[in-house]
């Protein structure tokens, strides 16, 4: 996807750091010497842990260090705060996986946001364990790959998986529906860099029917939880959720329809975020700046 004609890009810190005197100064100092004029800042400060958080953005055009070199220059004032920092500029254009099973509604919603641009990203692969998606995939131009996944193969398939998203020089991977389980090795390789959706009816309605749980308990609300993957299944950091109102008058089917309106809707904005350089992981939260 390239810039909207006349775009001029910006520079974006993301950045945390023991909490201290002077950050602010020093950082947007550091932007102001260099003749940097900043479009967003945003802050927070954790109380319990006294760790500082950031994002600030701005404008390349007449910064006086070429862009190339803005990192090497900043290191100076990360090592006088120890800092963890990363440096995204706006231009950049992340290249995406989607990974699915049999359930097409999130898969449908990416595709379609992707294509009235809303995203920033490039969709080089869409990758199944199941076939049944690739006519679907296909007609919008996008590369599909199935790969079969059963208990005695999953090793050698996630490898294979693995050398073609290397190959094809993806940065982050989104779980749509994905229904298999990825390994520790496979995670590890994606740190902060794999986004799932789900139903938020864990801990309280397991195994494979929660809807019909919920429904015989008569839930009042029903909610979608997007977070990155980790080790811990279904237990990474944070990044979106919402919930939607459920009535008496609805049927199991009913539930099941909003559900899937909520996990499209939840999906997409965690996806946003991310390719928006908006998220900071930390432990197992997140600061989100949107």
């Amino acid at each position: 996807m390239e810039s909207p004609k006349g775009e001029e890009a910006n520079a974006i810190l993301l950045l945390s750091c023991p909490d201290q005197k002077g950050l602010v100064y020093n950082i947007s100092n550091f932007i102001y010497r260099h003749n940097g004029n900043i479009v967003h800042a945003a802050q927070h400060t954790s109380m319990t842990r006294k760790i500082f958080f950031m994002r600030i953005e701005w404008e390349l055009k007449g910064f006086v260090i070429p862009r190339e070199e803005i990192g090497m220059v900043f290191r100076h004032v990360a090592k006088q705060f120890d800092m963890s920092w990363e440096l995204h500029f706006t231009d950049e254009v992340k290249r995406m996986a989607i990974f699915v099973s049999r359930h097409p509604h999130c898969l449908y919603d990416l595709i379609l946001r992707h294509r009235m641009g809303e995203f920033r990203a490039e969709i080089p692969l869409v990758i199944s364990n199941h076939p049944d998606l690739e006519p679907m995939v296909t007609q919008f131009g996008l590369r599909y790959e199935c790969f079969p996944i059963t208990p005695e193969n999953k090793a050698e398939q996630e490898e294979r998986e693995l050398e073609l998203l290397e190959r094809n020089g993806v940065d982050l991977i989104v779980l749509a529906r994905y229904m298999q389980i990825l390994s520790d090795r496979f995670v590890a390789r994606y740190p902060n860099r794999i986004i799932n959706i789900h139903h938020s009816f864990l801990p309280a309605f397991v195994g494979p029917k929660p809807y019909q749980q919920a429904y015989d308990r008569g839930v009042k609300v029903i909610g979608a939880t997007s977070h990155y993957v980790t080790e811990n299944l279904d237990d990474g950091p944070i990044i979106a959720q919402d919930v939607i109102k459920i009535s008496h008058r609805d049927s199991v089917e009913d539930i099941k329809l909003k559900g899937k309106d909520l996990e499209r809707m939840v999906l997409a904005r965690a996806v946003r975020l991310h390719l928006e350089n908006r998220i900071l992981p930390y432990g197992t939260k997140t600061v989100v700046f949107e």
